[in-house]
């Protein structure tokens, strides 16, 4: 485990221990950066923006991007390897989503930069002879992208490709719990023929380190950021100081919404998946369903049964985590049903000592309770009956968050009206995370800031400015 400063590999600083989730072991040691190392590091950008990198055109960062991307799938294993060392998911999420979603990320943007073109007009003037107005748009300058233990190099490509692509530099810090992909990245990028400085990594924690004295460091132009809710409050507060524009991809508390005139058994496979994928840990999972009364009983039989039968899950993240996790679900069997799972696995072999929660259904709490209103990030989800659209719509739209939503309904109409009137950044009718890169991505009220995905993204990481020539 290194850092990655100036074109340089540094394993300089205090070590901490990296845990393999699935066992509760410490197998490996990570440098923390100091306050020194993180100063370079951001210097080290920012004298690269002056570099050769500022004469790179479009067309030479497209084909940079492809370079990173043709690493990342030559080294294919090692970063599957390390994706599940980190998190402890199975082969078979890193190998079909993780990995391959981190090349993508890269070569869609790209040939998104490829195909890029800005507008132009032409504007009447009183001597008849006109102006031309058009628009470039230049990097940001020095970005710091922090990216979060769940999906760890999925989300960090996902900041660092158009932060590339539109000229900026990166200095980026995962999170300290999932260090590994990100390391192996700063050697694909090591190789890929970039000027040094265009792509730093630091490691660290959150507060009172890397990550805060980052965030807040006055050579910083820009935040992206994704994780925790509080966190991006923090790190909002600090960039304002400088009027640092700030893209955030926040937490979530995303309902789903199961009519009566649904396809049940297609409704229950897919709540599975969006529930219990990464036993839970993706933003993008669902944590509440609402089901049409008539159907409620149906559905939440089946769920359960599915939830007692899911094998091949993985382990919360760390300790801490997991009893956060066990905490909402003691306070909840004291308050509603459990209808499946509810406690800690036993496997008996080494897996006893790691972070394990079993897949859990719950249903009859109010809803102001703490394990309906606040994230849990994990294996959890809770079941609650509805009579009307309306009520439906009520209850998905209630609580801080606006992150996504599923609908469940074989009327077309019905989606059609449903959909839209959720408060929420993505709404999925009759499937779950089916993502388009070119397509915007984002929260509404605590769930984040700006949209990623295909211009948005560009768009995030580069200033437009107009050009007016007088003709």
């Amino acid at each position: 485990m290194r850092h990655y400063v100036g074109g340089g590999f540094d394993a300089s600083g205090v070590p901490f221990p990296l845990v393999d989730p699935v066992t509760g072991r410490t197998v490996g040691e990570v440098p923390a950066a100091s306050r020194e190392l993180v100063d370079r590091a951001v210097g080290a950008a920012r004298e690269a923006l002056r570099g050769p990198w500022a004469g790179w055109s479009p067309a030479e960062r497209s084909r940079a991007l492809h370079r990173i991307a043709d690493g990342i799938e030559g080294r294919f294993e090692e970063f599957v390897a390390a994706e599940c060392a980190d998190t402890g998911k199975p082969r078979a999420l890193a190998s079909t989503v993780d990995i391959p979603r981190a090349v993508a990320n890269f070569r869609a943007y790209a040939d998104l930069l490829a195909g890029r073109g800005e507008r132009s007009w032409h504007t009447e003037t009183p001597d008849g002879r006109g102006a031309l107005n058009y628009t470039v748009r230049k990097p940001l300058g020095v970005v710091a992208v922090v990216s979060p233990w769940n999906l760890p190099l999925l989300l960090l490509t996902w900041k660092v490709a158009p932060a590339l692509a539109m000229g900026n530099t990166v200095v980026a810090k995962p999170s300290e719990l999932t260090p590994s992909t990100a390391c192996l990245l700063a050697e694909v990028i090591a190789g890929a023929e970039l000027p040094a400085g265009v792509f730093q990594l630091v490691h660290g924690h959150g507060a009172d380190a890397a990550g805060q004295w980052l965030t807040e460091h006055p050579g910083v132009d820009a935040v992206a950021f994704t994780g925790e809710s509080r966190t991006g409050s923090a790190i909002m507060r600090a960039a304002a100081d400088r009027l640092a524009p700030v893209s955030f991809e926040l937490g979530g508390k995303n309902a789903g919404l199961v009519f009566a005139d649904a396809d049940l058994e297609r409704a229950v496979e897919g709540t599975l998946r969006s529930a219990f994928t990464h036993s839970g840990q993706v933003c993008l999972c669902t944590e509440r369903v609402y089901v049409e009364r008539p159907v409620f009983e149906e559905f939440a039989g089946a769920l359960a049964a599915g939830a007692k039968d899911l094998a091949g899950y993985g382990p919360m993240i760390s300790a801490a985590h997991r009893d956060k996790v066990l905490g909402h679900l003691a306070r909840a069997a004291a308050d509603g049903e459990v209808l499946a799972g509810g406690g800690v696995p036993s496997f008996g072999d080494a897996r006893d000592g790691g972070f394990w929660v079993e897949p859990t259904v719950l249903a009859g709490l109010p809803e102001d309770h703490p394990a309906v209103r606040e994230e849990i990030f994990g294996p959890v989800v809770h079941l609650a009956p509805f009579d009307t659209e309306e009520e439906a719509l009520a209850l998905a739209n209630a609580g801080p968050y606006g992150l996504a939503a599923t609908v469940w309904t074989g009327d077309l109409s019905r989606a059609h009206r449903v959909a839209p009137a959720l408060d929420v950044g993505i709404a999925w009718v009759n499937t779950w995370n089916l993502r388009d890169l070119r397509t915007p991505f984002g929260g509404v009220k605590a769930s984040g800031i700006g949209r990623e995905g295909g211009d948005h993204s560009l768009d995030f990481f580069s200033e437009p400015m107009n050009v007016c020539v007088k003709l």
